[in-house]
């Protein structure tokens, strides 16, 4: 059924401000299930939208329904004073099912911008548990089991091999996780490199972020025996957990994107008399910035471009998607060339200050392993968020004061140094949420040439 996965997901165009917890009109909302199917409902109510110019913002992976409705609102709430004479908005936010672990610190939207850090929890919250029911559906034991282990948090190195295989099952790899073990093809090297040196990775990367109390443990992941070293690895060992549904969340957002998103634009209705369509302003953040990017697969290759721009908050997909080369081995990005469907640029914010994307990010792409192994850094496990697009001829990079100074280019990729206000953000994930700042409404109104 299209919109399932997204509870309490309400489809169809708010009248009254704050009829849907946000703030501007006209306001509708656009519901995609997993698939990239979209509800008939919410489509023709964004389809009824009297506007000149379409803000459609789409939320990211780590989300529900009330966080990205409190982004929503956030983000746009300063939009009516920014827009230019004869702009007639329409704003639109994209729901798709995500998985949220709802003890993480909370995002930093407005008024949470300045949230205390609340340290990283290992056990599992009852609203996270029941998440991942729904994210797993039918696996209750194996779910029943998980929480069982990070709750008591056995100091033993053979319940992290059991919480490892049980990832597995989960995920649906059954490759096995002692050491020495063969990794199959295609099989995410997080589930097939030993358990216990995949969860000291996880550990490791957790204190870089500052989100730990004391020094993870130096010694190497097969001698456990000692209890404290066992114990601080059930910090890893959740990691795993998110990052097993991480890895199912960076596949759909694609196909949300492409399958569901991008047609959708391609559809949307003319004007009485055969005239064009409002024009279409695609905003992303985190995962929804790469559902917002792989939805220019789903535009036509040729004929009017309804897309007017592209921006991208701390997006959370490879700095070289829009490569036409890698510069690590053949190939090209998933969305090489794919800008030229946008008549206007494809502006990517990115921010040092950014742990999410920074550290995170390059531990879940690696997932997909080559010869260099899990462990270790290489710059082709960038995000675009973190240093901006990268290996795409004669784009621009500018810091957010000489964007909203001068202006932006008129098209192609550009990249958006946005540290000066994303910036605040505790432990582990930094200021990958503090992206609602007029400065960046600014940016998206440049980008669309609408601003005053």
């Amino acid at each position: 059924m299209a919109g399932a996965g997204v509870p309490g997901a309400a489809a169809g165009a708010v009248g009254a401000a704050g009829a849907a917890g946000v703030g501007v009109r006209p306001y509708a909302e656009l519901v995609f299930d997993a698939d990239g199917d979209v509800d008939p409902a919410s489509r023709d109510a964004v389809a009824r939208l009297d506007a000149t110019d379409l803000f459609v913002f789409a939320h990211g992976w780590n989300s529900d329904r009330a966080t990205s409705t409190q982004l929503y609102d956030h983000f746009f709430a300063p939009f009516p004073g920014l827009l230019g004479p004869g702009v007639r908005p329409g704003y639109v936010g994209v729901f798709w099912p995500s998985m949220v672990f709802s003890d993480d610190p909370p995002p930093n939207f407005g008024h949470l911008a300045a949230v205390a850090d609340t340290g990283y929890a290992v056990r599992l919250d009852p609203r996270t548990r029941s998440a991942l029911g729904e994210f797993w559906p039918g696996r209750e034991a194996e779910l029943d089991r998980l929480t069982q282990l990070l709750e008591e948090q056995p100091e033993s190195a053979a319940s992290l091999i059991e919480f490892g295989a049980l990832i597995r099952e989960l995920s649906g790899t059954n490759a096995p996780a002692g050491p020495g073990a063969t990794a199959p093809a295609r099989v995410p090297l997080m589930f097939t490199e030993d358990v216990l040196e995949v969860c000291r990775t996880f550990t490791e990367a957790l204190a870089d972020t500052g989100a730990l109390d004391g020094a993870p443990p130096v010694a190497g992941a097969h001698g456990l025996s000692a209890g404290s070293a066992a114990h601080s690895l059930w910090n890893g060992a959740k990691e795993l957990l998110r990052q097993a549904t991480y890895y199912r969340m960076k596949h759909r957002a694609g196909v949300v994107g492409e399958h569901g998103l991008g047609p959708v634009l391609a559809g949307s209705p003319r004007t009485p008399g055969g005239g064009t369509g409002p024009r279409i302003h695609l905003i992303g953040h985190s995962f929804g910035a790469r559902v917002v990017s792989f939805a220019l697969r789903g535009l036509p290759a040729a004929g009017p471009r309804s897309v007017r721009s592209v921006t991208l908050l701390q997006g959370a997909f490879s700095h070289y998607a829009f490569a036409a080369g890698l510069p690590f081995g053949p190939g090209a990005g998933d969305l090489h060339g794919l800008q030229t469907r946008v008549d206007g640029p494809v502006v990517a914010c990115h921010s040092g200050f950014d742990t999410a994307l920074k550290v995170f990010y390059p531990l879940a792409s690696r997932m997909a392993g080559d010869a260099t192994g899990f462990a270790g850094f290489d710059a082709r496990w960038g995000a675009v968020g973190h240093d901006g697009i990268q290996e795409v001829p004669g784009s621009a990079r500018l810091t957010l004061d000489a964007a909203l100074r001068g202006g932006l280019p008129t098209g192609g990729c550009v990249s958006v140094d946005a540290a000066s206000v994303v910036r605040r953000g505790g432990a582990p994930f930094g200021a990958h949420s503090d992206v609602c700042h007029e400065e960046l409404a600014r940016l998206v109104t440049l980008a669309g040439r609408v601003g005053r």
